[in-house]
């Protein structure tokens, strides 16, 4: 079910962005103007060195300014794409100044007293906190929001026992520095030249590299725990199994994630393929037949997620469910989920 709707509003607000030069927060600008956003006035925020500098928007060519808290502070939205450190230094103060303050980075996701949000999934906790003069929001990992899309529907319908989630993630996931490297190394290796890396561990061309993120003492990276840790608190069940495997790959953009899911109660694939196709948020590509189901390729530049290969799985039979989804990292994983987040105030 698509989530491509406009948002309408008689509200008119000033919008800040921060960190407007990175790959996420110009995809930010992208989604409050594609989706209709209320903006009277957008303020694009930058380090010192991007000040002053003029970045093409679709709402013009607008001046880079470098942050500034108190300038921010009166603003009615700001969505910050910075980094946890960055975030836990001014966001709480942002927020109390009266901005409803989404941030991107992984600062306060598992803070109970902070709100987490894909809000096809839990706007009622987002609302709930609202009402109650919460204004910092934290918008989850990329991977996460993408695979609860799918996984929230499936829980509430059939109740998952526990997940297991291999990941596919584009380099996209490290921003803009990882899809160049992607880009210039490629270039290098065709043509016979030294490839070397910079953003990545090992070399990203034609390769695959099992670590997102440092290792924890459990043999997990937090890339991977960060699926388990926030997939819990999303879909408020704190102790739900989920265990985690992330690749980086050699694609630009939108992640991939192979799920296994036990279920509480029986499932068939046709029965969650229903479930999925009333989804908010879900599009249902799911004919192998005919070469039909999610890839990067087609989830690229979409807002929803796209779910497929949908079928029993033959190690837990009739309460079991194999599926793929595809999402675009920088939209739903970042972008989209926080404009969405924003729209639920509006």
């Amino acid at each position: 079910m698509s989530s491509n709707n406009a948002s309408a509003s008689s509200k008119s607000l000033r919008v800040a962005v921060v960190g407007a030069t990175g790959a996420v927060g110009r995809e930010m600008v992208k989604v409050l103007h594609d989706r209709n956003f209320p903006v009277a006035e957008l303020g694009l925020f930058a380090s010192e060195r991007s000040a002053g500098k003029v970045q093409d928007t679709p709402y013009g060519a607008l001046t880079l300014k470098a942050f500034d808290a108190a300038v921010v502070k009166g603003y009615d939205v700001v969505l910050m794409a910075v980094s946890g450190d960055f975030a836990k230094a001014h966001a709480k103060d942002l927020a109390s100044a009266g901005a409803l303050v989404i941030d991107n980075s992984s600062a306060f996701r598992y803070d109970a007293d902070i709100p987490l949000i894909v809000p096809e999934i839990n706007a009622h906790v987002f609302r709930e906190a609202y009402a109650a003069g919460s204004r910092l929001i934290a918008n989850p990992n990329c991977t996460t929001a993408i695979a609860v899309v799918a996984l929230g529907p499936l829980h509430k319908a059939f109740g998952i026992k526990r997940a297991i989630v291999s990941t596919y993630q584009a380099t996209s996931g490290a921003g803009a520095e990882g899809m160049a490297e992607l880009e210039e190394q490629t270039r290098n290796q065709l043509d016979g030249k030294p490839v070397t890396n910079s953003v990545f561990r090992h070399p990203i061309p034609f390769n695959l590299i099992p670590q997102i993120d440092a290792f924890q003492e459990n043999g997990y990276t937090k890339e991977e725990m960060k699926v388990t840790w926030e997939t819990r608190k999303i879909m408020e069940v704190p102790d739900l199994p989920v265990s985690c495997t992330a690749v980086r790959i050699p694609t630009y953009r939108a992640h991939s994630e192979a799920i296994t899911l036990e279920t509480i109660q029986p499932v068939t694939p046709d029965a969650a393929r229903a479930v999925l196709a009333d989804a908010a948020g879900v599009k249902v590509v799911d004919d192998p037949a005919n070469g039909a189901y999610p890839m990067p390729l087609n989830a690229t530049g979409q807002y929803d997620v796209e779910v497929g290969r949908i079928r029993n799985n033959i190690v837990f039979g009739d309460h079991g469910l194999d599926l793929f989804v595809c999402g675009d990292q920088l939209l739903k994983g970042a972008a989209l989920n926080a404009v969405q987040i924003a729209e639920l105030a509006l």
